[in-house]
């Protein structure tokens, strides 16, 4: 396991390859050499805030900051509540800075029966939301929305259940198929965080979306959830990898950023790197540290986890 007393070291190393190197010219002056930019081999996302020590509150300083620290993506989840005017000034300064956007959740409703039902007007609801994702997407490019099928019924069979969600899940991938726009399905711990849901294992994401079978229904493969519900993590990766689009993280136990805990993420990013992966990595964690260290600490977690 990679020790935090590690990352102290590298944090200065880390800093001298982001810096220019200075010299002396023919002339006796300082000559400046630049040190070519810093690239991570997988394209980690942070959230608004994770640097807002650093960046401040301005929402494309933020992305500016983030992008000088060599993240090529960002995660948005809240990105539908904001205003279309917000959504394509994010978009755009995006596309200047050649950052990717990643997921935003489609459907918020995690405390109902939204799947798992026969009542027509929550499966409207449903599809309504899909049909706004779908336009949300268009506006801030994003590839990727993340789909939670709600509550399980205590009264209903799980397979009567499981037939319901594929259903309404082949409904909902109608309306994505056509953009492009592909819904993950995230499984969520129900021992920690989300205690009730349907979706909480990989292995049953995996049964859903073969059953369903369209390219916009997948997997999201949150590593901090499935080291609390099953661990096993990359036999698990490897064995439902054609249906997994998407991956977060966060360690465990805390939910902070890589190497705060139990999970070896050095190992897995070299196992999802060598897979020939090219979605992105969602930090969806806190950081362990306030301030403008806690936020270089998660930098050189990262930074550190990459170097495989």
């Amino acid at each position: 396991m990679i020790q935090r007393r590690e990352f102290l070291k590298v944090a200065g190393t880390a800093a001298v390859a982001a810096a220019s190197v200075a010299s002396l010219g023919l002339d006796g002056s300082a000559a400046v050499e630049t040190v070519p930019e810093r690239r991570f081999k997988l394209k980690y996302a942070p959230h608004w805030g994770k640097f807002k020590n650093h960046a401040g509150a301005d929402l494309i300083d933020q992305l500016k900051f983030m992008r000088d620290e060599s993240f090529v993506a960002l995660e948005d989840n809240q990105l539908p509540r904001k205003s279309v005017e917000q959504q394509e000034k994010i978009a755009a300064e995006m596309g200047r800075l050649g950052m990717e956007m990643g997921v935003f959740v489609a459907l918020p409703h995690f405390n109902q029966k939204s799947f798992v039902t026969t009542d027509q007007e929550t499966i409207d609801m449903v599809l309504d939301h899909m049909r706004a994702a779908v336009e949300v997407a268009k506006r801030a490019n994003a590839k990727w929305c993340t789909v939670v099928p709600g509550q399980y019924d205590t009264r209903l069979a799980w397979k009567y259940q499981t037939v319901l969600v594929v259903e309404l899940l082949k409904r909902c991938a109608e309306i994505c198929e056509p953009s492009g726009l592909v819904m993950v399905l995230e499984p969520l711990n129900a021992r920690r965080n989300h205690p009730g849901l349907f979706l909480s294992k990989i292995s049953k994401g995996y049964q859903i979306c073969k059953a369903v079978g369209s390219p916009s229904c997948k997997i999201l493969d949150d590593l901090y959830h499935q080291q609390i519900t099953e661990g096993n993590l990359i036999p698990n990766l490897d064995m439902a990898w054609s249906e997994i689009a998407y991956s977060q993280m966060g360690d465990n136990p805390g939910r902070k950023e890589p190497a705060t805990g139990e999970i070896n993420y050095r190992n897995i990013f070299k196992h999802i790197h060598a897979k020939g992966y090219t979605g992105i990595m969602g930090m969806e964690h806190g950081n362990s540290m306030g301030g403008k260290e806690g936020e270089r600490a998660v930098i050189d977690a990262y930074i550190e986890c990459d170097r495989f």
